[in-house]
């Protein structure tokens, strides 16, 4: 009877193995930066490479039509420094970013919270809510520019003199009302679709944490700042970064609504840039008031993601 003995390879030595594991590992990494590169060429190309051109023409002036431009250092920020149009235009979109994130914020958590209830016709209330999202904001702009007319026909002045006998309200005419009005306005365009997206979040908390909370005899004021507010941290980071990216780069509202007045009331950098530097030839002016705005936005991102990121470490 004959016996078949299998040659059996003996083990690999712990530096063969290690040696594996380490060229398994270099493969790995390598394979991970190959699927990385489509992203980083994008992001040099639309994003590195017109940052580093817009600082360049911004210390010259260039002036869009020839390629001749001479070198003037910072002349153009300092002109900026010195023009109250576009100081004016640079606070005010930074008002009206900041302030629409904080109000409607405000307003959308706890209007999601009453729209999550069951009530009849809640569908069709949602919906209402929802709709001053539909139209673009140069429509409601258009609207809103006859509702808040400063003139006796415009529509609130008529019903604060029908109803009440108050004289007309200088709604766009007067700087303070002017920027208070176009910032309800953007508030009321936005609240309902971002209390929309509160909902969403809102139905993906589980119901067993307000039975737990009612059965510990939790208030309805408890659940919500203990139970609803936290687990709606992801969405109030969501929410603000959008809201914070559209109040930045906001043009059409302020332009129709009251185009840029009184004065520079209400004036935005996107006008600036338009009717300041590109409408008027002066490429280096407008991509030095663009790469300050860079910088302003880049303080406030990195503001919103440290203060979304401590209220998250608060409530984790």
């Amino acid at each position: 009877m004959s016996t078949h003995v299998s040659e059996i390879a003996p083990p690999a030595s712990p530096v063969v193995r290690r040696r594996r594991s380490i060229e398994g590992g270099w493969k790995q990494i390598t394979i991970n930066r190959a699927f990385l590169l489509p992203a980083v060429v994008v992001f040099v190309f639309l994003f590195i490479i017109p940052l580093g051109q817009g600082f360049y023409w911004s210390l010259t002036d260039f002036t869009g039509y020839s390629t001749d431009a001479n070198f003037i250092g910072f002349a153009n920020y300092a002109e900026i420094l010195r023009d109250p149009s576009m100081l004016s235009s640079l606070s005010f979109t930074v008002l009206f970013a900041v302030g629409t994130t904080i109000l409607v914020t405000c307003l959308a958590i706890p209007l999601a919270v009453q729209l999550n209830k069951a009530f009849f016709g809640r569908d069709f209330v949602r919906s209402l809510w929802f709709f001053p999202a539909v139209p673009s904001m140069a429509i409601l702009g258009l609207v809103w520019s006859y509702i808040l007319s400063p003139l006796p026909s415009g529509v609130f002045n008529t019903l604060l003199h029908d109803w009440f006998g108050i004289d007309s309200v200088s709604w766009l005419s007067d700087n303070s009302l002017a920027r208070a009005s176009v910032i309800l306005v953007g508030v009321w365009a936005q609240v309902g679709w971002h209390a929309v997206l509160y909902i969403a979040y809102l139905q993906a908390i589980p119901s067993e944490y307000y039975e737990v909370a009612k059965i510990d005899g939790a208030s309805a004021r408890q659940q919500f700042f203990s139970i609803t507010l936290p687990l709606l941290t992801p969405a109030m980071v969501i929410s603000s970064f959008l809201l914070l990216t559209s109040g930045l780069k906001v043009f059409e509202l302020p332009y129709t609504l009251t185009n840029g007045g009184p004065g520079f009331a209400t004036y935005t950098i996107t006008q600036s840039l338009i009717t300041s530097g590109v409408g008027q030839g002066r490429y280096g002016l407008a991509s030095a008031l663009a790469v300050m705005f860079t910088i302003v936005v880049a303080i406030v991102g990195f503001s919103q993601l440290k203060i979304t990121s401590s209220i998250g470490r608060r409530f984790s």
